[in-house]
């Protein structure tokens, strides 16, 4: 009935209790690393993958193309593991792809310091100052991954409907807790609601990777959203006319849609290769 997405601090139990939970839904358990195999598949160069590793990209990086190609494919690649209903997705910022879904449901797990670098002690065989390092340089990183990419601060429990503090409930019991707001929040109609957006999140999404990456078209930061049976592209572009030509190529891919535009136009706009 829903799609559950998992925001995680490291060593706060996230794989476990997301795989945990999935067995006793008996839902589908998609990894990080099955979403970043995905990206890569869809034609994003494996040789890149480091830059944007649930990390912010360095300032260069976050301006080039291979940033608004990466987080193409990453949307694509989370809302096609949402289309396929009932699953469990962890990682790649996938609680904002889908935040506005009905049948949605977002859970941070976090813990505190020391448990954290006991658990990562006992895992990697590391001293304390070994473990911490580690932990700084993760929370660092993903804090920021999702700034840049989403705009969103992954630390802000607003951003969520559970936050879990695995330092002070087990394994078992998260995964309990989870399934049991699964059970009492979705409804019937949200199901259908959610479903109905993903599929025209996914088609949205399909145009824009066909606009940027096939047609090549001059919109930089190009993404899309849906307004009604309106589809809306956002973006920077120094071109009205490439502006219209997307908006057509919209509009025939998906009918019944119109489409309108968001794009701002700068028009001594400079793209960094």
């Amino acid at each position: 009935m829903a799609v559950i997405t998992f925001s995680r601090q490291v060593a706060a139990l996230g794989d476990e209790v997301a795989g945990e939970l999935a067995k006793r839904l008996g839902y589908k358990f998609i990894t990080r690393k099955e979403i970043e195999k995905r990206i890569v598949e869809l034609g994003f160069p494996e040789n890149k993958m480091p830059k944007f590793d649930e990390r912010k990209p360095g300032f260069f990086a976050s301006l080039t193309k291979d940033r608004d190609e990466y987080l193409n494919y990453a949307q694509y690649a989370i809302l096609e593991a949402a289309a396929q209903k009932n699953v469990v997705i962890i990682g790649r910022g996938a609680f904002a792809v889908l935040q506005n879904v009905p049948n949605n449901i977002s859970v941070r797990l976090i813990a505190d310091e020391q448990t954290r670098i006991d658990r990562l002690r006992k895992e990697f065989n590391w001293d304390e100052k070994q473990a911490l390092q580690r932990i700084q340089e993760s929370d660092a990183n993903r804090s920021g991954f999702h700034s840049s990419f989403y705009n969103v601060d992954i630390n802000d429990p607003v951003n969520y409907h559970l936050v879990l503090n695995t330092g002070l409930l087990s394994l078992d019991l998260a995964a309990s807790v989870i399934a049991n707001l699964v059970e009492q929040k979705i409804t019937v109609k949200e199901e259908e609601e959610g479903n109905k957006l993903i599929e025209e999140l996914l088609k949205a999404q399909t145009v824009v990777n066909k606009l940027s990456m096939e047609r090549k078209l001059n919109i930089e930061f190009m993404h899309a959203t849906i307004q009604g049976n309106t589809v809306v592209l956002h973006g920077v572009s120094d071109s009205p006319a490439v502006v219209e030509q997307a908006l057509q190529i919209i509009r025939e891919e998906m009918p019944g849609y119109d489409a309108k535009s968001a794009v701002s136009i700068i028009h001594d706009f400079k793209t960094f290769q």
